[in-house]
């Protein structure tokens, strides 16, 4: 008989797994629809930041996407030679650089999010609201057990 600690071990590895699985598997649906309109899910996951945080820095749109300021500078760039955003200086301190999405990028960003349904609710067939909302309680659970803030838990995504 397997004891409580290596059976709560194993059923935490396959919870891991499973959310990995989870999140690549959708990213791969993702990056399949994105192809064609020629942005990544990491640029995408930028465009979203900027909208939502219209006249963020760099170092906050890293903080909110979980990367480094390098690859926000890498990503930024690439928006702005794209047209879907553009840059400016924070009206506050003139050494700040800041973004905000252009009218191509607010298309790509809405075109992206109604196309992107179907696949949420494919992910999602089945379960209820109830079902749900105690995932997002245990998944919250976990990130506070990681030391995330509220703030952070909610300003990402």
């Amino acid at each position: 008989m397997k004891s409580q600690s290596s059976e709560l071990d194993q059923q935490a590895r396959k919870a891991f797994q499973s959310m990995k699985r989870i999140l690549l598997g959708f990213r791969g649906r993702m990056d399949e629809q994105l192809r064609p309109k020629g942005v990544t899910m990491a640029q995408l996951q930028m465009l979203f930041a900027i909208r939502n945080q219209p006249g963020s820095s760099g170092a906050q749109l890293a903080r909110i996407c979980f990367i480094t300021p390098q690859t926000t500078q890498a990503l930024v760039k690439h928006l702005e030679e794209n047209g879907l955003i553009v840059r400016g200086k924070d009206p506050v301190n003139d050494r700040i650089v800041t973004a905000s999405l252009t009218a191509v990028g607010e298309r790509l960003a809405k075109t992206v999010e109604k196309e992107s349904l179907p696949i949420q609710k494919e992910l999602w067939q089945g379960f209820t609201a109830n079902e749900l909302a105690q995932l997002n309680d245990l998944l919250t659970r976990c990130l506070v057990n990681l030391g995330e803030t509220d703030e952070q838990t909610s300003s990402g995504r």
